[in-house]
């Protein structure tokens, strides 16, 4: 009576297992469609920032406003995302013609980064802001210096002893991680922080 007992509770808990697996499955997919929409809305938000800021941006600083408060898209955000969006466009318009050119650069390189890379590139912002302040001012002076310079190059002088004597080898890693970025090359700022 006792085996018949036993044998006959083990396939309750195999079901209890299974349906337990499966919740946990359904959970595991509902949070990956999740950060598949994240993504498809970042880039979406992202292609709209700098197609926006682009066909605006020969604009006076009061009609880029009024523009912005026009948009459909704007008027669906809350009222504390519109003031941030507001004071951030703000900021952009009062800068020299030449740095709006460089953002609205970054915005387009963001924008066609894979999913991986931004995490990539967040990371490593997130990473290089927690260095002291002078150890950070070294690091981006670094990242600046190597922009214009070839992969091969770049791991040259990551690997060189003077940068062996002026970085740690994290500092050195975060380095070669954000020379390995599309965001690297070409436009003499550090990897802004992304938008979201």
């Amino acid at each position: 009576m006792l085996a018949a007992i036993s044998l006959s509770a083990i396939p309750l808990s195999a079901q209890r297992l299974n349906a337990r697996q499966r919740r946990q499955q359904r959970m595991e997919n509902r949070a990956e469609r999740a950060d598949e929409k994240d993504a498809q809305k970042q880039q979406t938000a992202q292609k709209h920032a700098g197609d926006w800021l682009r066909q605006y941006k020969g604009l006076s600083p009061e009609e880029q406003r009024k523009a912005l408060e026009n948009d459909p898209e704007f008027k669906k955000l809350p009222p504390q995302r519109q003031e941030a969006l507001r004071q951030r466009l703000q900021r952009f318009s009062s800068l020299p013609p030449k740095q709006q050119e460089r953002i609205l650069n970054r915005m387009e390189i963001w924008e066609h980064l894979t999913h991986e890379q931004k995490q990539q590139a967040r990371g490593l912002f997130q990473q290089i802001q927690q260095l002291p302040p002078e150890h950070r001012r070294r690091l981006t002076a670094a990242i600046q210096d190597m922009r214009d310079l070839t992969p091969e190059q770049r791991d040259q002088l990551i690997n060189s002893d003077r940068y062996k004597d002026m970085f740690s080898d994290h500092e050195r890693e975060l380095l070669s991680g954000a020379a390995r970025l599309p965001l690297a090359p070409g436009d003499g700022q550090q990897p802004d922080a992304p938008d979201e």
